[in-house]
């Protein structure tokens, strides 16, 4: 979409700069104004009398640090890594051994820790510290030839932003596992299995499950729920509801240490599905709602007016959980009613707001962006990915969009060989203005293949939809939301 043409996606977007210096001296400006700009360091308009090598370090002036690795050879291109959700430490890349691999070939590598000062859910700053650490590395080793984005998890939304506003600073971007889906889909998927696990396995028990207080309280709804899961897991009726809850939570039926179950075999799907829940995902589930209700200031995720026969309807594990519940003589269509009466959870609709603002991504993109993704993710579902590219078609600008799959388990399992033929196929969009086949199943394995270095596993795949079933646009029909 031409950038006169665009609506604004947010009130934080870039305007696109007609060239990289004019892009940089916008960007100065809006990284002086919002607090993000290195306050040490000199502008990256003015050039070093001499390129620093070696591992460099520094600190933004809302106190975000970072970190960067250059070689003696480098070959001019920087890599800025944006990292997952966990402590806010600066690293710049996935893993060390991609690291290695990477520096080798010549490449630069940065990445901020994003602010300290607010929770682990960092996405009200993250996008601008790092394109300030662009800045801030620029101004120690010379104007890059190129900038690429790297993203993971929920670096991988962060880096869906910077492909969504960075032209004219970073030229492509490649996301891997991530969470781009946005944080309104993610909490509201997240509350449908909670809701369920609560509603039917606990059916005397008032069950907190948002607007926690404390990390403590979140814990405490993890474990309670975690334990009814445990307990059900014993019997057939409790095998069926746990099906439904994970279809809602879009988990995969297949788990680490695992063969593939058959596709009809809905006993052996439900028992890796269940596995994920042994793992102890909810405790990851509720700490980061916590840490996202922090973030946004409420809860953003409601169920009240959900339709949770329908919702299963569009679930790819639908026959699954009606295979199950005649299996263990239930009634089906009875739960799904109990479901769908007792949905009376609304957000907070300033939350849902700032959310929608700050944690989303699929507005539309200004430059090339591939996105990779294991095939059985528990923590960021591949059905994601789905969400995402609709958003993206939708705004006009699919053709800068590739998705490609490794068949795996496991969230951001990626082997090196992985990473970097997917970065070299992004080099090759960026340079010839073309994807051509490099984003293909096939050339994808054959380039990381001849790597010779761990190993890949790139398929051919298409991801299901996404069972969430609503959006931050669907909920301004409710009253609460002008509220």
């Amino acid at each position: 979409m031409p950038a006169d043409t665009r609506p604004p996606t947010s009130p934080t977007s870039f305007t696109r700069p007609t060239s990289r210096t004019r892009s940089r001296v916008a960007l100065a400006v809006l990284v002086a104004l919002t607090s993000a700009a290195l306050t040490t360091l000199p502008s990256s308009a003015a050039q070093p009398e001499a390129a620093v090598t070696g591992r460099l370090t520094g600190t933004l002036s809302d106190g975000a640090t970072w970190v960067a690795d250059v070689p003696d050879d480098w070959n001019g291109t920087l890599l800025v890594f944006s990292h997952g959700f966990g402590p806010l430490v600066a690293r710049n890349a996935p893993s060390d051994a991609v690291r290695t691999a990477l520096l080798a070939q010549g490449y630069a590598m940065a990445g901020s820790s994003y602010d300290p000062n607010g929770s682990m859910w960092a996405l009200n700053s993250a996008a601008r510290d790092q394109f300030a650490t662009i800045d801030a590395v620029a101004a120690k080793i010379g104007e890059p030839t190129r900038t690429l984005a790297i993203g993971q998890s929920m670096g991988g939304l962060v880096n869906a932003q910077l492909a969504r506003d960075g032209g004219g600073i970073i030229d492509g971007a490649l996301g891997q596992c991530g969470l781009v889906a946005g944080a309104n889909d993610l909490e509201n998927y997240q509350l449908d299995a909670e809701y369920t696990i609560a509603r039917l396995l606990l059916p005397e028990q008032d069950v907190k499950l948002v607007r926690f207080g404390t990390p403590a309280e979140a814990a405490a709804t993890a474990d309670l729920l975690t334990k009814a899961v445990t307990a059900a897991q014993a019997t057939p009726q409790g095998r069926a509801r746990v099906a439904l809850a994970a279809a809602f939570l879009n988990l995969p039926a297949w788990a680490p240490g695992k063969d593939r179950p058959a596709p009809t075999d809905w006993a052996g799907q439900q028992e890796q599905q269940y596995a994920w829940f042994a793992q102890g995902i909810l405790t990851f589930v509720e700490g980061g709602r916590y840490a996202i209700e922090q973030s946004v200031g409420g809860n953003n995720s409601w169920n009240k007016g959900v339709d949770y026969a329908r919702l299963l309807a569009d679930s790819q594990h639908a026959p699954q959980v009606h295979a199950l519940y005649r299996a263990a003589g239930l009634d089906l269509r009875a739960d799904l009613r109990t479901l769908t009466s007792g949905a009376t959870i609304t957000a907070d609709p300033a939350a849902v707001r700032t959310a929608q603002r700050t944690s989303s991504a699929g507005q539309g993109l200004e430059v090339p962006l591939l996105d990779i993704h294991t095939t059985a993710d528990n923590l960021v579902p591949v059905e994601q990915e789905n969400r995402f590219a609709a958003r993206v078609r939708a705004s006009g600008d699919g053709a800068l969009l590739r998705q490609a799959y490794v068949e795996r388990q496991g969230h951001c399992v990626f082997t090196t060989a992985e990473t970097v033929a997917a970065l070299h196929a992004l080099e090759h969009r960026v340079e010839t203005g073309r994807w051509d086949d490099v984003a293909t199943p096939a050339a994808l394995q054959k380039s990381a293949t001849a790597l010779g270095l761990d190993g890949a596993a790139y398929v051919p795949y298409r991801p299901a939809n996404l069972s969430v079933g609503r959006d931050a646009s669907a909920y301004k029909a409710h009253d609460s939301y002008k509220k």
